[in-house]
Formats: C-alpha cells, sequence, structure tokens
C-alpha cells in the first residue's frame, strides 16, 4: 500500500477522540483511511483509557511496531477522564494531565487531528504542539475551533462519513472507506469460547437493553417479549450489560447474561448471528463487525448515527423527534415500538443471514 504521489507526505499524525465507545467506533473508518493514505506515518490517538481496547489489548505495549494487537496505530496515548473530572483541580489530577500530555508532545507530532469537537479535544491537540491542527468548521463545542489552524466544513449525513471528510482534508484526496481491523486479544477469544461452551450455545442473537441515558432505552420486559419469541424459533439469546446494570440484565427474562471487560465484548459480539439494541456503543461495535442488527432507535437520528456498513433493520416511530437532551424518561415515540416489532424485524434478518465465521 503506498500513498498517491500527489498526496504531501504526513510522517507523524495525532488523531484526538477520547470518547465514548461508540463515538471512536465511528471515527475508526477515518483514521483506517489515514492509515491506508500514509502508510508509513507514525500514528498516535489520544484516548480515554476505559475505551483503549478498541486500539490495543491490555496485554500489548502502547507504543511500538504495529501487531494484531494493535493494528491500527503507533502510539495509544491514554486519559482518564472519570478521574479527572471528579478532582480536576488536585495536584495529582494536574501531575497525570501533565504526564499524558507531555508524553504525546514528545512525539512531536507534526499533524493534529481533533474528530471530537469539543474545547478538551482542541487544548489536547493545541498542547501536543503540532503545527498543524485540523478540525471541524463547526464543531460541537463552537469554541474549539479558536485552537485549530485548518478548518474544515463536514461533509455528509453520517458521522462516519462527516470523519471521513475531515480525512479526506488532511489527506487532500478521496479517501476509501476500509473494513475496520480490531485488536485481536487471545485471551479474551479463549474465554468467549469457553463461555459459549459453558452455556452450550452455537448461534445465538446478541442484546444490549442499556443506554446512555434512559430516552433512548427500550423498555426490558420488550427485550424479553423478543427473547421469549425467538426462542420459540429455536434461537437463544445472551444479554450484555455493564457494571451497575445487573438488575436490568436480570429483567430480560430467559437471556443468557454477559459481563466482561471490551476485548471479551468484541469477541462475543464477533460470533453473534445478530445484534438487537438501541443507539449504543456495542450496537456501533456490531455494525462494525458487520454482524446484521435491529437499531430501536427514539430521541436521535439514526440518518447520523444509525447503524453504518451492515445488513440492518432500524425501527424509529414517525412521532420521535431528534433530540440528545440528556432525560431520563423514555421518549415517547420509542415507547411505539412493539416487541412483535423487534421480533420480526430479527426474523428476517436471520433467516437471510449466514452464521459468523
Amino acid at each position: 500500500m503506498t500513498s498517491s504521489p500527489t498526496s504531501p507526505a504526513v510522517e507523524r499524525l495525532l488523531i484526538v477522540r477520547l470518547s465514548a465507545m461508540g463515538d471512536v467506533i465511528h471515527t475508526l473508518p477515518a483514521v483506517t483511511a489515514l492509515r491506508y493514505a500514509f502508510p508509513h506515518a507514525t500514528i498516535g490517538w489520544v484516548i480515554d483509557e476505559r475505551w483503549a481496547e478498541l486500539l490495543c489489548t491490555l496485554r500489548c505495549p502502547r507504543s511500538g511496531a504495529r501487531s494484531p494487537e494493535r493494528p491500527l496505530v503507533d502510539h495509544v496515548h491514554t486519559v482518564n477522564l472519570k478521574k479527572w473530572r471528579r478532582s480536576p483541580f488536585s495536584i495529582g489530577t494536574l501531575e497525570q494531565m501533565a504526564a499524558s500530555l507531555s508524553e504525546a508532545r514528545g512525539r512531536r507530532y507534526r499533524v493534529a487531528v481533533d474528530l471530537q469537537g469539543a474545547i478538551r479535544s482542541a487544548l489536547i491537540a493545541h498542547w501536543s504542539r503540532a503545527p498543524e491542527i485540523f478540525g471541524y468548521a463547526q464543531p460541537r463545542e463552537n469554541a474549539a475551533s479558536m485552537w485549530y489552524t485548518r478548518q474544515v466544513i463536514a461533509r455528509g449525513q453520517h458521522v462516519v462519513e462527516q470523519n471521513l471528510s475531515l480525512a479526506e482534508a488532511v489527506a487532500r484526496k478521496p479517501l476509501p472507506l476500509l473494513k475496520i481491523e480490531f485488536p485481536h486479544d487471545a485471551v479474551a477469544e479463549a474465554r468467549i469460547e469457553k463461555y459459549l461452551a459453558s452455556h452450550d450455545l452455537g448461534d445465538f442473537v446478541l442484546m444490549n437493553p442499556g443506554a446512555g441515558w434512559g430516552a433512548k432505552q427500550w423498555p426490558a420486559e420488550r427485550y424479553a417479549a423478543v427473547v421469549s419469541a425467538l426462542a420459540a424459533t429455536g434461537i437463544r439469546c445472551v444479554v450484555n450489560h455493564g457494571p451497575g446494570e445487573e438488575a436490568l440484565a436480570q429483567s430480560v427474562a430467559g437471556a443468557i447474561p454477559f459481563s466482561g471487560p471490551l476485548a471479551e465484548l468484541i469477541a462475543l459480539t464477533r460470533r453473534a448471528r445478530l445484534f438487537i439494541g438501541g443507539d449504543t456503543g456495542p450496537l456501533h461495535l456490531a455494525a462494525a463487525l458487520q454482524r446484521p442488527v435491529v437499531a430501536i432507535f427514539g430521541p436521535t437520528d439514526p440518518e447520523r448515527n444509525g447503524p453504518f456498513g451492515t445488513a440492518s433493520i432500524v425501527l424509529r416511530n414517525p412521532g420521535s423527534v431528534t433530540s440528545h437532551t440528556r432525560r431520563w424518561q423514555t421518549e415517547p415515540g420509542l415507547l411505539e415500538i412493539a416487541a412483535s416489532d423487534v421480533a420480526a424485524a430479527a426474523l428476517t434478518l436471520l433467516s437471510s443471514q449466514a452464521s459468523p465465521a
């Protein structure tokens, strides 16, 4: 793979996309395209520690030669946003921030790309001392653009397409959408094989009833009704849940619970026949792994944030109004989607899809 002769060489490139899970996954196609455009470049990524496993396995060094355990970037620079938010002005926090940013600065990146569009991400790009900083002309937080030397007008409707347009501005040429390569964690893969064997699971559907906020969360009892409908056809379901969501998972009666680190969720999702869930990180992980998806949308717009690059059926009531206000009460339009609608969509996709390799 070589870059175009007309494309200016970029030798050291820093990506800034700190969080969250789904947003990081939506950024991966753009960075994969930049890797294609600049195959010999040193690429670093500043990311929240919580999501670093999307770039690098826990057992793999965060810097050095790329490998199946860290296939995309040469350096993973982590920050701890949760801890920093709790005590932003403590000496310990300030020391950790300085250490993290000094590590990135020490790599002497020539170009930084802020794919988050927030003030803090723009500041990190600025603190890297990269001479060129690319960002959106209309970022999520308007003040972020103060730190960009190159402001890019986003193109495309879906956020993946918009991110790719920013990457194309860096490369100064059109870039392809390529298959994403996630880190391969042999230990996690083995644990998932053992988990599936212990539950005698062959073909299965993976569900994720949780959501970032309540307005996006379809009722757990309706997921349970879908489990029952699929069980009648011989298909069993696994319900994924995060810390603090144990009661939610238990509410999905009939499903087998799963909770594990991100590397194990990647391994589990690779093996699923189908994914069912709302606008969450696990849904976007399933889409990126090219697993079929039944997406249940309410207040967020599937044209911008829906499953991308995979077979999917998106269910959204016409009465749903797009809003990112973090209300905890389920959005009314979401409640108009019946369990029978989701089960029918799942059976449609299952009938047309082969089992994962």
